[in-house]
Parts: C-alpha cells; structure tokens; sequence
C-alpha cells in the first residue's frame, strides 16, 4: 500500500469523524456535547454556541474533502497542520475550565495528535514523490552526439 493511500484514508477518515461531529451538533447538540469534557453547558440562549461549534466542525470537514478532491496534496498537508490548532484548542479549553482530564487528553489530544501525524505524512508524501521524480530523471540515459 503506498503512502498516498494510506494519507488518503487518513483524510477521509478524519473528514468523516469531524463531519459526524459538525453535523450532530447541528442537530442534537444537547446529547452530542456531553462528550466534549467540560463540566457544564449553555443554557437558554447560549445554547447557541454549540451549533457554532455544529458549524466550525462540519466546514472543517468539507474543506478537508474539497481539498482531497481538488487533488491538492500539498495544500491538504498544511492545512491538516493549521487545522490540528483547533483540538489543541479544545483540548486547553477543557483543561483550563476544570473539565474532564481524560476527555481532554484522549479525545482532544490524541486527535491533534492524528492531524498533526496525517499533515506530516502528506508533506512526506510530497517530498517522496519530488525524490522519485528527480531520481527517475538521473537514472534516464541521456544521448550522446557520436
């Protein structure tokens, strides 16, 4: 299996699981957030944040999609990067309210820690194919004027 294969079933796996998330706080926010870590919600009004979250969530997954689709692999590498800040993010969040430790690190944290190993990868992936190429390019005979 090459690396190209594996970077693409990394992608659309986190795709999914982000658009799982996005979309079930869309609609049932109330039971998709108590997964979260932290130790009370919004009421009333302030339930509003959660379908923000609903919506942070799935944009995150379609770019992540539009991106694989566009066959933009390099693009797709950095901003899997950029996009690891945000369960960084939730992951401080979490700690710094007094939430859930165990929700923090292993939901949140081993989370940033796939998207940040997937952009890596993809990066690779780029590097490797530059490699192959020139390599391919050095192996060719050039022709000799006799």
């Amino acid at each position: 299996m090459t690396l190209s294969r594996i970077n693409t079933g990394l992608v659309l796996l986190g795709a999914a699981f982000i658009l799982y998330i996005g979309v079930g706080y869309l609609l049932v926010p109330e039971s998709t957030a108590t997964g979260f870590g932290l130790p009370e919600w919004p009421h009333g009004d302030a339930v509003a944040f959660l379908n923000l979250k609903g919506v942070r969530d799935t944009a995150s997954g379609v770019l992540l999609l539009a991106l694989l689709a566009t066959r933009q692999r390099l693009a797709l590498g950095v901003t899997m990067l950029a996009i690891a800040l945000i369960p960084i993010g939730d992951m401080l969040t979490v700690l710094s309210y007094h939430g859930s430790t165990a929700i923090a690190l292993s939901v949140h944290g081993l989370t940033a820690a796939l998207v940040l190993l997937t952009g890596l990868l993809l990066l690779r992936e780029r590097r490797a194919g530059r490699a192959e190429s020139s390599g391919a390019r050095a192996a060719t005979p050039v022709p000799v004027a006799a």
